[in-house]
């Protein structure tokens, strides 16, 4: 029997295929997205899809597509994309949709993410956990869809989301510049193309274009800085002026320098943040409360607002269209824009990186220096039996002012901070620490680590 509480998440879906998610998991799915949204009022009488390339997608796709038209659904496949791709026709055509993507999972992984009209998010709060009660009804009582009564179009969207995307940055007059891509055998192998390559002066250097969901060269995960290697050696092998790395489902982008050294995205977050306050004076930039403190103190000096929220990007696309921010920004290379409602896009963020680098002479070490005043940890996991026991015991060990946005946020007198969440999924607590100096940061590490492991 099919567990669906296992594989739906707080903001998506994920499972193994096909022992978590096969066809008649994703028709049950597909039925209960149409009942849900009617239910709510939110239906559109259409649908829009897309798949990455795993080799699972066209076939859960399809079967979505069958549950959705048998509850009267018309849907409009745009086939092969990324997930930004989607989120374009989700946005453009003001439909509800579903992107077949398990994002930088391994390969034996699929997974969905829902959106309603106009891209905003389905999490469990706006309709998720109804969605997967009505699935799980309908699996355990053997409910197999009717013959379909909506209809079915299939739509090219590859060349119109490329053309939005040049829309709203210019990068025809900066100067000629040399990027080495990893696209990891993911959709950045078929969105950069089409978003970055004629007519520009760009000279693209391609590393893993092929679109293989099996990821033959290495997890399609910029994250982890095991798989930034190859385009960290390539950058340096052809002294190309930055490196793009793509996660499987390319709505994440990583930068990596003229040295082959990682950018942080909050060095990226600053430095996007600028130039749309720039556009746009006094506007407000969203970020999440483990970015740097270099991102609020950045916005504050171009005149912008800075507001801080939980992590995640339920909670991030729900503060933008909250507060009208026209930007927002995650640690983890997630990059959300008002003019690309208000949903994330790798390749946006990659373009105007292209774009501030590409308009002035230095390289990018020197541009991104200006931007990068603490040493972060990044984030570091560990296993605990209980989680709210050990949260305790670590205030109790620091005492020092705790702020509690997302899980227990502690203020140091010299500047440091250290943040430490439970995962929602797994026994796990998430650590981040930041501080002036690295010295400082690794000690602060290392006695946070101290309490938390023992």
């Amino acid at each position: 029997m099919i567990d669906l509480s296992r594989i739906v998440k707080a903001y998506d879906v994920r499972g193994t295929v096909p022992d978590q998610l096969n066809e008649p998991v994703a028709e049950a799915l597909g039925r209960a997205f149409v009942q849900t949204l009617r239910d709510r009022g939110e239906f559109a009488e259409r649908i829009v899809t897309a798949h990455d390339m795993r080799e699972s997608g066209p076939a859960l796709a399809g079967a979505f597509a069958a549950g959705a038209r048998a509850e009267g659904a018309d849907i409009v496949e745009a086939g092969l994309g990324s997930t930004d791709l989607l989120y374009y026709a989700s946005g453009s055509l003001d439909l509800p949709g579903a992107m077949f993507t398990a994002s930088h999972n391994p390969a034996r992984y699929n997974g969905i993410k829902l959106c309603k009209q106009g891209a905003k998010p389905v999490g469990q709060d706006t309709g998720l956990a109804e969605i997967r009660s009505r699935a799980q009804a309908l699996l355990d009582a053997g409910d197999r869809a009717g013959e379909p009564k909506g209809g079915l179009e299939r739509r090219g969207l590859l060349t119109d989301y490329a053309a939005h995307l040049r829309t709203l940055v210019d990068l025809t007059g900066i100067r000629p510049l040399t990027v080495v891509v990893d696209a990891g055998n993911g959709m950045g192998g078929y969105t950069v193309p089409a978003v970055l390559g004629e007519g520009l002066p760009l000279t693209i250097v391609p590393l893993y274009f092929e679109l293989d969901g099996s990821f033959p060269n290495h997890e399609a995960n910029p994250l982890e800085p095991a798989n930034l290697v190859d385009l960290q050696a390539k950058v340096r092998e052809t002294g190309a002026d930055l490196g793009l790395a793509f996660d499987g489902d390319a709505d994440r982008c990583f930068v990596v320098d003229e040295r082959g050294e990682a950018v942080s995205p909050s060095t990226i977050t600053a430095m996007v943040a600028v130039r749309e306050l720039a556009k746009v004076p006094g506007a407000t930039i969203i970020h999440n409360l483990i970015t740097s403190r270099v991102v609020p103190e950045i916005v504050a000096e171009h005149g912008g607002v800075a507001v801080r929220t939980r992590v995640g990007h339920s909670f991030i696309k729900g503060e933008m269209a909250r507060t009208g921010a026209v930007f927002g920004g995650e640690h983890s290379a997630h990059y959300y824009f008002r003019d690309f409602w208000g949903a994330d896009t790798g390749m946006l963020a990659a373009m105007h990186t292209l774009a501030m680098l590409g308009g002035q002479a230095a390289p990018l070490s020197a541009l991104a220096k200006d931007y990068e005043r603490y040493a972060a940890s990044g984030e570091i996991n560990s296993t605990v039996a209980d989680q709210a026991a050990k949260m305790a015991e670590i205030e109790a060990a620091f005492p020092v002012p705790v702020d509690r946005l997302d899980g227990i946020t502690l203020d140091f007198p010299d500047g440091s901070w250290a943040n430490v969440r439970p995962s929602n999924t797994e026994p796990l607590l998430r650590l981040n620490v930041e501080a002036p100096t690295a010295e400082r940061m690794a000690a602060l590490r290392d006695e946070m680590l101290g309490v938390i492991r023992r």
